[in-house]
């Protein structure tokens, strides 16, 4: 009777190191917070696997970093220069289109960039990323599975995965 009190009484263990479960819906707070280690419906890449793809031209490089937003109480005289950004040579940078609710002109951005970027081919592999721990790419490559793309990837790495394999990054220009 006691081994059984004290098995009842013993808290579940619970791994620190274990990604999060994959949730259903997009994830709209702590962008910048661990990452599940899968998405329904896209393949998962390492840093290895998206640098195949990229040696080959396969896949069309999406990065989703944010652009940060001008400050509203600037001065009136002040020049405004967005921060650089630095990105996977080849990627095209659409920048705020991860964040887990879009705006109607965001989510025609995206849309419109997609089709643009596939030549309006849907099934055209798409490889979405961002830093490393960063739900804004596992948001975008979720929409794009919704949108009806068929194949989407995703590099949870991100650049900080790329850079971990020896490779560079070039400064990134936001698609207009």
């Amino acid at each position: 009777m006691v081994a059984v009190a004290a098995a009842t009484a013993a808290p579940s263990v619970v791994v620190a190191d274990q990604p999060p479960a994959e949730p259903t819906e997009y994830k709209t707070a702590d962008y910048r917070s661990r990452v599940p280690a899968t998405l329904a419906g896209a393949r998962v890449l390492s840093a290895d696997e998206a640098k195949a793809l990229w040696d080959v031209k396969s896949a069309v490089f999406i990065d989703v970093y944010p652009r940060p937003p001008k400050p509203p109480n600037l001065p009136q005289a002040t020049v405004w220069r967005d921060p650089r950004h630095s990105s996977i040579e080849g990627a095209h940078w659409l920048p705020n289109v991860g964040y887990g609710v879009l705006s109607p002109e965001a989510q025609a951005y995206f849309s419109s960039r997609l089709a643009q970027l596939t030549g309006h081919d849907t099934a055209r592999k798409l490889v979405f990323f961002c830093l490393r721990d960063c739900w804004m790419s596992w948001n975008a490559a979720k929409r794009a599975m919704a949108m009806g793309y068929s194949a989407v990837a995703w590099f949870p790495d991100g650049t900080d995965g790329w850079m971990d394999i020896g490779l560079n990054l070039v400064d990134a220009t936001a698609v207009p």
